[in-house]
């Protein structure tokens, strides 16, 4: 009886360890990330609602993705990462949708943040990428887009936010230059709390106009 029991308990382990909360995992040291070729990365996942494809997201600013990650803007300046948030008229899309389909659309959002291995490669990257872009040419345009490149990809889901981080490098570099900034964000990540709303993104300065431009924010910081 005793030695059923111990293995009882052994198999409710195994069990527990391999159907573990994403919001539990732990980040990796940098030898452990897993770079693979851009063609055999996993994207973003819609589910079966095809209209969310056509949502919008927009480059955030360093002070933004701060404060999304709940860090003090002491911390570090991440001049190595991109990120891309929701555009409010993509959040209250979400919830226009979720009501118009009686609750079956889903209010849920993407953030999608690029680890690059340098400074300098971001900074190229940034050039040629947009500020805003639909959700559903992410896969093919800034994904599939980086030519020369490995990524490894990591997804939490927080509630109504899920987020994507990519770590990119050139193909045939070894190690990761900025492994401490991946590491520092996955970090944090995985230790925000889930978001029941979107309050925090609303309340970002650049959430004040539908469309993410130069001139609009001009106007909506001078009002």
């Amino acid at each position: 009886m005793g030695e059923k029991n111990e293995k009882e308990k052994e198999k409710k382990n195994s069990k527990k360890q391999k159907h573990q909360h994403p919001n539990e995992q732990t980040p990796k040291s940098s030898s452990d990330f897993t770079f693979k070729p851009i063609s055999d990365v996993k994207g973003l996942r819609f589910g079966g609602q095809f209209i969310v494809k056509s949502f919008t997201i927009r480059r955030a600013r360093p002070l933004e993705l701060l404060k999304l990650l709940s860090l003090q803007p002491t911390t570090k300046n991440f001049t190595s990462t991109t990120a891309y948030l929701p555009t409010n008229f993509t959040i209250l899309a979400h919830h226009a949708w979720h009501t118009l389909t009686l609750g079956l659309g889903t209010k849920k959002s993407k953030v999608v943040l690029f680890v690059f291995e340098s400074e300098n490669m971001k900074i190229g990257i940034d050039r040629v990428w947009p500020m805003e872009i639909p959700l559903g040419e992410v896969n093919k345009k800034l994904i599939r887009g980086l030519n020369g490149c490995e990524m490894a990809r990591f997804k939490f889901r927080k509630g109504c936010i899920t987020f994507y981080v990519y770590a990119v490098r050139r193909i045939g570099n070894l190690g990761f230059n900025c492994a401490e900034d991946l590491r520092l964000i996955l970090q944090s990540v995985v230790e925000l709390k889930d978001f029941f709303d979107h309050t925090a993104m609303l309340a970002m300065p650049n959430q004040r106009s539908i469309n993410y431009t130069a001139e609009v924010q001009q106007m909506g910081m001078a009002h």
